[in-house]
């Protein structure tokens, strides 16, 4: 039983692995296929009924006009020879008489029977000849009374009069000498539907509308398939996504929703594989980091403990392994702050500060580095007192980042400047500096967690690609924002800009901070 409860499992397991697949390749596509003929189809029975009907219709209006046109002949011969007779039982018709050639020349062209009958229904003439049965019978008192008035026309039987359905047009004869109807003359031929010319014309529309079904369905199929590959490319590329395969890509040959979904599952797909590279940067910029120090306490207390460093020499190391210490203090409590912003538990403790005492006192930090690399730092004297409403401890971890690259970034003997721009509702401070720059196509990921522009680490080699994602964070946890402009070899500009106003603190995106999982901080304060 439980041989069989595995197999179970594992074929269960197999299917649900291949079941999006065969839904998007045998489901969809068979759903769209099969969506699009039955339109076609039903559209095709409407259009057929439709033209059935009208030619049905028109086919019959003109037979009847046909029959009677030619009935009324047939009527007005025999009352023209009625001057010659006493009464319609004397009338005889060959087809030598004047009566005969009309009445032949019209069955013939009609392909048509026709009946001269008395007032009661006794048939003296049918142009069947020795074939004719009718002579035997009399014509429905039904009938005569309805031709009667004028004119008469029906499709049937006529009462069984006829063994099949016949088209039958009467009218009634009235001779000069007498005032009413003396007799009716019927004019009747095969009810067969679309002969002559609706049959043409049936045959044309039907071989249209085949030719065209077949055009079509090739068509919906052709647009079923195009619809669906690219469902499926994203079905294949999203399981090479699971197994970390970003390489693969879905090709975009539309511009309707179809191609939109296709070019935001490329963006996905680019974002995935941006954030898996700047991924295993991160976790080798954290064991280097986090290896480094740790070798280099190891290293002074075994020396100490096994006496290879004298004894006076251990004040010395004493106060590197101090520091080493608290580098690794600061790395493990930047990821605990991380992971408090990640869930949102990270508070903005609000109160009034100068910005620019905060960033003369960030640089006065690197002072010695200014000064060993002879920049110049300019536009500070354009400053007063900027008092804002923000969380000092906050925005000194993002102005002391700034400040960092802009150092750290900086050629020889280069610039950084300083700017201030102040409106009625906001403040905003610039810090730029001279140097290599930001590649255009690096600039929207400067503010991704993880990255780096300096990926060879020839000048950034303690950072770990999050400073910026950090500051950008804050800020907009203060309802601020923070923003880059930059030319190859030339210059970088970050400009941080912060409401003058309270604000309740914003609540931190849910997208935002789902980046900040297993992060640590790149921005390490010196000592």
């Amino acid at each position: 039983m439980k041989q069989r409860a595995d197999q179970a499992n594992q074929k269960s397991a197999s299917y649900r692995g291949k079941a999006p697949y065969f839904r998007v390749r045998r489901s969809l596509f068979k759903k769209y296929l099969i969506f699009g003929i039955s339109i076609l189809l039903t559209s095709f029975i409407a259009l057929s009924v439709t033209m059935y009907i009208f030619v049905n219709q028109y086919w019959e209006e003109q037979k009847k006009k046909s029959l009677l046109d030619n009935a009324h002949k047939v009527a007005e011969a025999i009352t023209t020879y009625s001057y010659i007779i006493p009464s319609v039982h004397s009338l005889v018709i060959d087809d030598h008489s004047p009566v005969g050639i009309t009445v032949g020349s019209i069955s013939k062209s009609l392909d048509a029977d026709i009946l001269i009958t008395d007032n009661k229904g006794v048939c003296l003439y049918c142009s069947e000849n020795d074939d004719c049965i009718h002579k035997t019978r009399t014509f429905p008192s039904k009938v005569l009374l309805e031709t009667t008035p004028g004119e008469y026309f029906s499709s049937g039987t006529l009462d069984g009069y006829y063994s099949d359905n016949r088209y039958t047009a009467g009218v009634p004869i009235v001779l000069e000498s007498e005032s009413s109807p003396s007799a009716f003359c019927y004019v009747t031929t095969k009810a067969t539907f679309l002969s002559g010319l609706p049959v043409t014309f049936l045959h044309i529309f039907l071989t249209a509308a085949a030719v065209m079904l077949i055009i079509i369905i090739i068509f919906v199929a052709v647009m079923s398939y195009s619809m669906t590959k690219p469902l499926k490319q994203m079905s294949s590329a999203a399981k090479k996504f699971a197994v970390g395969d970003f390489s693969v890509r879905v090709n975009v040959t539309s511009d309707d929703e179809i191609g939109e979904l296709a070019n935001a599952f490329n963006y996905m797909a680019d974002s995935l594989a941006s954030s898996e590279g700047m991924r295993r940067s991160f976790i080798s910029n954290v064991s280097h980091e986090l290896k480094t120090p740790m070798t280099t306490i190891a290293g002074f207390i075994d020396g100490m403990l096994d006496g290879t460093i004298p004894p006076e020499r251990h004040d010395h190391y004493m106060k590197i392994v101090s520091t080493e210490v608290k580098r690794l203090s600061r790395l493990v409590t930047s990821m605990l702050n991380l992971s408090r912003i990640d869930r949102g538990e990270l508070k903005v403790n609000r109160q009034k500060f100068d910005m620019f005492s905060l960033i003369i006192t960030i640089l006065a930090s690197y002072e010695q580095k200014i000064i060993a690399r002879k920049l110049h730092i300019t536009g500070l004297e354009d400053f007063r007192s900027i008092v804002v409403d923000a969380d000092p401890d906050l925005m000194y971890q993002v102005v002391y980042n700034l400040i960092e690259n802009a150092v750290k970034f900086t050629n020889e003997g280069g610039t950084i400047h300083f700017g201030v721009e102040e409106t009625r509702y906001d403040v905003s401070i610039s810090i730029s500096n001279t140097g290599p720059g930001i590649p255009p196509e690096d600039i929207r990921y400067v503010f991704d967690r993880f990255y780096k522009t300096d990926k060879s680490r020839s000048i950034d080699k303690k950072g770990m690609g999050l400073g910026l994602f950090i500051a950008k964070t804050i800020m907009r946890l203060h309802g601020g924002d923070i923003y880059v402009d930059s030319r190859v070899n030339e210059f970088t500009t970050f400009t941080i800009r912060l409401p003058k106003t309270v604000q309740q603190n914003p609540e931190p995106e849910r997208k935002q901070n789902q980046q900040f999982v297993e992060a640590t901080v790149d921005n390490e304060i010196e000592e």
